[in-house]
């Protein structure tokens, strides 16, 4: 299983940007996924996750708004876009894929425990 993000880089507050996630050796349509990210000096945080077939989708407080994340389950790829961009959204965006049956909530809220799998990450650096 391996999970591949792109498009991170230096963005000017309030620019925007894409992030794409490539899976391969799992089919993504079949996984919640989702996006989470590491400030310097801080934990990880689930920032956006989609379940299984897009029945439920869940974004932190600090990019309601701002990110959405979609898929292209004939490319086997997972997105989020990221608009009106702020100092405070940079860090290292990681692409996660858990389980089906696994909740957007449990996933981004962190309770989930379980097998999953990450990408390397991608930073993004937002700054004038």
């Amino acid at each position: 299983v391996q999970l591949v993000e792109s498009g991170g880089g230096l963005v000017q507050p309030g620019g925007s940007l894409t992030l794409s996630c490539t899976a391969s050796g799992l089919t993504l349509e079949d996984y919640t996924v989702g996006w989470f990210r590491q400030a310097p000096g801080k934990e990880r945080e689930g920032v956006a996750c989609d379940s299984q077939r897009r029945s439920r989708t869940y974004y932190a407080d600090s990019v309601k708004g701002r990110f959405t994340i979609s898929r292209d389950n004939a490319n086997n790829s997972v997105f989020l876009q990221m608009n009106t961009l702020k100092p405070e959204d940079t860090g290292v965006y990681y692409c996660v894929s858990v389980p089906g049956i696994v909740t957007v909530q449990g996933m981004c809220g962190r309770t989930y425990s379980g097998p999953d799998a990450w990408g390397k990450g991608t930073m993004v650096t937002v700054s004038s």
